[in-house]
């Protein structure tokens, strides 16, 4: 699939230092960095961005998580692979991506399971990359961006 246009943050390009800097904020609040790049590629998943989900596999395994988590993450919750803690972030953040589909689509239930886990500050940078991930998702899907040549070049990849 043919883009539509280049990024929007590259056509742009002022809009692109303001996103970099709140992802510099996210990831120096103390989440650890494979729950981040889980919850990044969880909601791409979700949000159907192809060029999120390669970029956020690529990223989320050069964080150390493993193939078999990464292979997993769309079923985690039937699977014994991750923390309590990523848990809770992956299903606050699955929550306040598909706010469209209940009325109470974080429930007090949800954040609270995600309050047992994080304090202010973390939390503050869970809703940070949720919020971020789901503006890059849109740009991303809507304008048809697709995986960098670099990353995967059909029938030379394969094995």
């Amino acid at each position: 699939m043919r883009p539509r246009m280049r990024n929007p943050t590259v056509v742009l390009s002022d809009a692109a230092q303001p996103l970099q800097e709140i992802l510099k904020a996210v990831h120096s609040a103390g989440v650890d960095i494979q729950t981040l790049e889980l919850v990044h590629l969880r909601i791409s998943q979700i949000n159907g961005c192809a060029a999120d989900v390669d970029e956020g596999a690529r990223t989320a395994r050069e964080a150390g998580v493993s193939d078999q988590r990464l292979l997993a993450l769309a079923a985690w919750r039937d699977t014994p692979y991750f923390t309590p803690a990523q848990r809770a972030a992956l299903e606050l953040a699955e929550a306040a991506t598909r706010m469209a589909d209940r009325p109470d689509a974080v429930s007090d239930e949800i954040w609270d399971r995600a309050a047992t886990h994080y304090d202010e500050t973390r939390l503050a940078a869970i809703v940070l990359m949720t919020g971020v991930t789901n503006l890059l998702n849109r740009l991303g899907a809507t304008t048809r961006q697709s995986p960098t040549p670099t990353t995967y070049t059909p029938g030379r990849n394969l094995p």
